[in-house]
């Protein structure tokens, strides 16, 4: 497994996928860190959650939900196993109040919109929980952060953070590629020449000015190529 922790979003709430074979007490830190690197995402939720991946005891379970509520604002309101009947049974009390956060969501998404039109200048910040369109230029200094996918009608000149909750099969797109740092999932990555990191981006091939380009996640690294049919439908 390559990422120790991965938060996955579902209908009754998230679902932790967690590294089989790290030390308990180093887990536990990662988890606190992921969930504190998402807290704005998460702000005031009220969730159940679930695990994968590793087996927990009864014990290791209630740390990770203490640890949880200790460093975040969300409320655990319960644990869904691997037993369908009492999951099943589960899921019915917690329909109620699934309604109510759904509301909530959609209102939220509404107000914030999956377009932006303009440009992003030093120092705005630019968030979405899903997929987000900007038609516009993103100037160095700028960031855009996103649940999924980011797509730039524009020159990409800032930063860049695509699938924070972990995913790396996200992407990011730009009529103009050249971010001062791009992250997808838990992979960054800075240009070249910019500060040293433990990563850089890798360009496949030069590209023309204006030409459609995409930084995909592949085997650890990011890299940026032309966009092709091939790549399309890939993603």
């Amino acid at each position: 497994m390559s990422q120790t922790v991965i938060i996955k979003s579902n209908k009754y709430g998230i679902n932790l996928v967690l590294d089989p074979d790290i030390n308990f007490d180093e887990l536990l830190s990662a988890i606190i860190r992921k969930f504190e690197e998402s807290e704005k995402f998460f702000k005031n939720a009220k969730m159940a959650i679930s695990f994968e991946g590793r087996k927990l005891s009864a014990e290791e379970e209630q740390k990770i939900i203490d640890a949880i509520s200790e460093h975040t604002s969300i409320e655990i309101l319960c644990v869904i196993d691997n037993d369908e009947e009492h999951t099943e049974k589960t899921k019915q009390q917690i329909d109620a109040h699934y309604e109510a956060v759904q509301k909530e969501y959609a209102k939220a998404m509404s107000s914030q919109g999956e377009f932006y039109r303009g440009t992003l200048r030093s120092g705005q910040v630019l968030e979405s929980e899903s997929s987000i369109t900007i038609i516009g230029d993103v100037n160095p200094g700028a960031k855009v952060v996103s649940g999924g996918n980011i797509v730039v009608l524009g020159a990409l000149k800032g930063n860049a953070q695509a699938g924070i909750y972990g995913n790396s099969e996200c992407f990011i797109l730009a009529l103009e590629m050249d971010p001062i740092q791009i992250q997808i999932g838990d992979l960054i990555a800075k240009s070249p020449d910019k500060q040293k990191t433990r990563r850089r981006i890798s360009r496949k091939e030069k590209t023309e000015s204006n030409e459609l380009q995409i930084a995909i996640a592949r085997e650890g690294n990011i890299y940026i190529e032309p966009v092709s049919k091939k790549i399309l439908n890939n993603i």
